[in-house]
């Protein structure tokens, strides 16, 4: 039997790209060298972990073995690499000593919550999925990720980044991967792989902003902007108001992200631009945003998500959101100009082409 090859639809999602880091390292900064060839391990460690003894994927989906309480579970790693070691606080425990473990706890909860009292869904799988997060994970470790079925949060360096489990938009960008794979399955790699890196950043800033009660003329609209250490403060990883801005210095290099089609990156970095690329339907659900509201663009975003599939590609999505809208529309739900200025949205970044 032949094994199959799950490297395109696993999605081991790292908030920051392997190619930010790569500039890091280049630039001499330690911590960034350490945390590449821990995101290495990380990645084999998963795929190893995705064949069963035939040599066969056994894919993590919404199986019935998953059924949970949506509780929260938040573990120190102390430095270490293991997970699962140590639960320093769960759900209905009081705070914490420690403010990393409890913003983890809190924001997990914010995400959480969202998903299921705004949009209604049980949890990331829809079936009352735990919450499973790791803190403090390895010496300085510069990155936070969703490996499938649970979170990771480094520390930081203190200099270039600070500690991952502080940023919201960062956690519900995570978490948001965990949707996605338990709905759509958006396989990690070219312009379904941005598809998927999109809609973590949609549901990052939406969580943030009704969190924070504020309107999309009032949001900053930048992801990671929190977990920017002294040396880079006042930049982020991501914007998308104006992508390819985010950031600019010796250090990270020039934010790569195109705001439109006619600069698409068709380069093999970044599992073919998930990031970079990202940058384009950002774009779009910004301008939809700025005119119907984030919680109305949100509400047709989550919608579309529903209704995608594996290697959707960036003019299908268009399509998706589009009769997403429409029923909508029907429903009462959104008003009927929400389909013009979503087709106005794409056409102004290029899409569909």
């Amino acid at each position: 039997m032949h094994k199959k090859d799950c490297s395109k639809s696993l999605c081991q999602c790292f908030i920051v790209p392997n190619y930010i880091l790569e500039n890091l390292a280049q630039n001499e900064v330690e911590a960034a060298r350490i945390s590449l060839a821990k995101s290495r391990q990380v990645r084999r460690r998963r795929i190893m972990r995705e064949y069963d003894i035939n040599g066969v994927v056994a894919l993590t989906d919404a199986g019935s073995e998953r059924k949970g309480e949506s509780a929260r579970h938040v573990y120190d790693c102390k430095g270490g690499t293991k997970l699962r070691q140590n639960e320093a606080r769960k759900e209905g425990d009081r705070s914490s000593g420690d403010s990393v473990v409890n913003h983890a706890y809190d924001y997990s909860g914010v995400v959480r919550d969202y998903f299921k009292d705004v949009l209604h869904r049980n949890s990331i799988d829809n079936q009352g999925l735990d919450l499973i997060l790791n803190v403090h994970y390895g010496n300085k470790f510069t990155n936070a990720y969703w490996d499938g079925d649970e979170m990771v949060f480094g520390d930081g360096d203190g200099v270039i980044f600070s500690n991952f489990a502080n940023s919201l938009d960062v956690i519900g960008h995570e978490l948001t991967h965990g949707v996605t794979q338990f709905t759509s399955g958006l396989e990690y790699e070219g312009q379904s792989g941005a598809l998927n890196e999109h809609l973590s950043d949609v549901f990052g800033v939406t969580i943030k902003q009704f969190h924070l009660k504020q309107s999309a003329q009032e949001a900053d609209w930048l992801i990671g902007a929190d977990i920017m250490g002294p040396t880079l403060k006042g930049q982020a990883l991501r914007s998308m108001k104006a992508p390819g801005t985010a950031f600019d210095n010796k250090l990270m290099g020039k934010d790569m992200q195109p705001d439109h089609m006619k600069n698409f990156y068709r380069g093999e970095q970044d599992n073919h631009g998930v990031h970079i690329n990202s940058g384009i339907p950002n774009k779009a659900f910004y301008l939809v945003s700025m005119e119907i509201g984030t919680d109305k663009a949100a509400l047709i975003w989550f919608n579309a998500m529903q209704n995608l599939f594996a290697t959707a590609n960036f003019n299908q999505f268009v399509q998706i959101v589009i009769k997403a809208a429409q029923k909508l529309v029907d429903s009462g739900e959104v008003t009927d100009t929400a389909i013009k200025t979503i087709e106005d949205a794409f056409k102004a970044v290029g899409l569909p082409e």
